[in-house]
């Protein structure tokens, strides 16, 4: 059990305990103690602007336009650790007096070790959705990829197919014109052209003496 020695001597102790001794860092204290709200669930906190939140969300979100639902949980998020890098740079500027003179050094490295956290958290969260969109856009050429090559194909088929065609018909004209006639021999298709030549050269020749006579 304590002596009363003891007792005076912890009660002369708290009488020198350092604590908040300006308006600034009475300020930092009690939101300290009201939570500062750089941890945990965000909030807006009673002395900040909900209209200037709203604003940096929205800047945000017309800066990097999220497309879906994931994308816009990152962005919104990037607002919220921005906001709370300066709640955070605003809390250590309490903590020094008119004077200059850092009178919360406790304080002050709290809120800067909060600041640093909440910057990395911001480029995390950049980082995901640049990721995220490198991604889709991968996947988006390779789908792309896949559409040209499944046209280059059905293009291939189709000039097989026209190929085959044109053959099938060079086919029939050959058998057609190399067919054999009655009391006639059959013409070699590479002579058709010929042959052809000398006929038109006969019926027109013909019909000259015709006109003559």
């Amino acid at each position: 059990m304590a002596t009363d020695a003891q007792i005076a001597a912890n009660r002369a102790n708290a009488q020198l305990s350092t604590g908040p001794k300006t308006e600034a860092g009475k300020e930092a204290a009690t939101l300290n103690n009201f939570r500062h709200g750089l941890a945990g669930a965000f909030h807006i906190l009673p002395w900040e602007d909900e209209e200037e939140f709203a604003t940096l969300r929205l800047g945000l979100r017309a800066e990097y336009k999220p497309h879906t639902v994931t994308e816009q949980i990152l962005v919104d998020r990037m607002a919220q650790h921005e906001w709370l890098r300066q709640r955070a740079l605003h809390l250590q500027n309490l903590c020094f007096n008119a004077n200059g003179m850092l009178d919360e050094p406790g304080q002050f490295a709290l809120y800067l070790r909060y600041q640093t956290t909440h910057e990395r958290a911001f480029h995390k969260c950049l980082n995901d959705l640049l990721k995220l969109r490198a991604e889709r856009r991968k996947e988006q050429i390779g789908f792309e990829s896949q559409e040209q090559k499944k046209e280059l194909h059905e293009a291939r088929v189709r000039l097989a197919n026209a190929r085959a065609a044109h053959l099938e018909l060079n086919t029939d004209i050959r058998s057609t014109i190399e067919a054999r006639l009655p009391a006639h021999e059959a013409i070699p298709f590479k002579e058709v052209k010929t042959v052809l030549k000398v006929a038109l050269e006969e019926v027109f020749g013909d019909r000259a003496l015709s006109k003559a006579a």
